[in-house]
């Protein structure tokens, strides 16, 4: 009796990190694999070995995103107290933006990649699904989160991050992804209203982002840099920018087949006169996030979740600039399609590493070590 009372205390012991901590933030680990093999397919050339490398990476991306779904179920039944500080905090609430784009973003690669594993109208049912939970989370989130801050959340003047982007580029990915499901809807009325809702988002994404822009470049003007750990997170102000060049560039691809030859063709048209000034906006922002986060490296630092900044924003400008290659038959898009997802394969290693080994000594789920800065209000 003594020796079972002695071991209880033991076998009561969790071998696995608490799940108090798992914010909505981990679904960016889903995001930046799901892009891998997202971008990899849409690359405008083949390498061998490719496909069934994406083919890999997709299916980690599946389990990943299954795995993150019971967790974060559980968070919400057993620390429900934390889960709703969580949106309480202004700080972490953007981060529910991330769900929405993990779904999205499996169901792209399910449709593009898992076919070849589960078969193709599998994989098209997969994706169809995915594709809706995603809209309807990422356009819950693209309301409810701005309102939060509005209405609950004390936000101190100056502190604008680009972490405030994440809720309103949800419906942005709906509206690049979208495209994929056209083709396989009844000609007429079903495809025309698919077009243009994507259309509609892509709208409602874009004018958001140009309101929050402003804000977040002139708190790095006003305030100067961002603290080391959130600097890596100055890379999300590529998401609106790569995937709404990958929205307008997919719209065409499937605008002929559903809505009549004078605004397909304008839409074709747009593809190009929209995509191209913003993706070199996309490559000058590029160059002045990377520049920070060298400066913030020479002092010191540290890894932190925001490392997965580097990986889906950088993804959806490789599939823009696939597009966009695509569409103006350029070589030189497709080598900076090529370039910059070389980059983004090697972010996601290292992100991928240290966060593995950060799971593993239960660091990254450990408690804050100070709290969060902003308040909530309570009235």
């Amino acid at each position: 009796m003594a020796t079972y009372a002695q071991s209880r205390p033991l076998l009561a012991a969790p071998r696995l990190p608490a799940l108090r901590h798992l914010g909505p933030h981990w679904y960016a680990t889903v995001m930046g694999t799901a892009i891998v093999a997202n971008a990899g397919a849409a690359l405008p050339f083949a390498l061998p070995g490719l496909r069934p490398a994406l083919t890999v990476v997709w299916g980690l991306s599946v389990v990943l995103l299954g795995g993150l779904l019971v967790a974060r179920a559980g968070h919400w039944t057993f620390h429900r107290d934390q889960a709703g500080a969580h949106l309480l905090d202004p700080a972490v609430a953007p981060f529910y933006g991330c769900l929405a784009m993990a779904l999205l973003a499996v169901g792209g690669a399910t449709v593009t990649v898992g076919g070849d594993v589960v078969g193709p109208s599998a994989a098209l049912g997969a994706g169809a699904v995915l594709w809706c939970l995603g809209t309807a989370v990422g356009l819950t989130a693209a309301v409810a989160i701005p309102y939060l801050m509005v209405v609950r959340h004390r936000v101190e003047p100056g502190s604008a991050s680009p972490v405030w982007l994440l809720p309103v580029v949800a419906p942005m990915v709906s509206a690049a992804l979208g495209p994929q499901l056209v083709p396989h809807l009844p000609a007429g009325q079903w495809r025309e209203a698919m077009l243009l809702a994507c259309y509609a988002m892509f709208g409602l994404s874009l004018l958001a982002t140009l309101l929050m822009l402003p804000l977040i470049f002139g708190r790095l003007v006003h305030g100067g840099p961002l603290p080391l750990a959130l600097t890596p997170a100055l890379f999300l102000v590529l998401g609106p920018l790569g995937q709404s060049t990958t929205a307008v560039n997919s719209l065409a691809d499937v605008a002929p087949g559903a809505i009549g030859a004078p605004y397909a063709d304008a839409l074709g048209t747009f593809a190009v006169l929209y995509g191209v000034p913003v993706m070199g906006f996309a490559l000058m922002w590029l160059a002045l996030a990377a520049a920070m986060v060298a400066g913030a490296a020479r002092n010191g630092m540290p890894f932190a979740m925001t490392w997965w900044a580097f990986t889906f924003p950088v993804g959806t400008c490789v599939t823009g600039a696939a597009g966009l290659a695509r569409h103006t038959g350029l070589d030189a898009l497709g080598w900076l399609a090529a370039a910059l997802y070389a980059g983004l394969v090697l972010a996601w290693a290292v992100a991928g590493v240290r966060t593995l080994r950060g799971l593993v000594s239960g660091a990254l789920l450990a408690a804050p070590g100070a709290p969060r800065p902003g308040t909530a209000r309570t009235r």
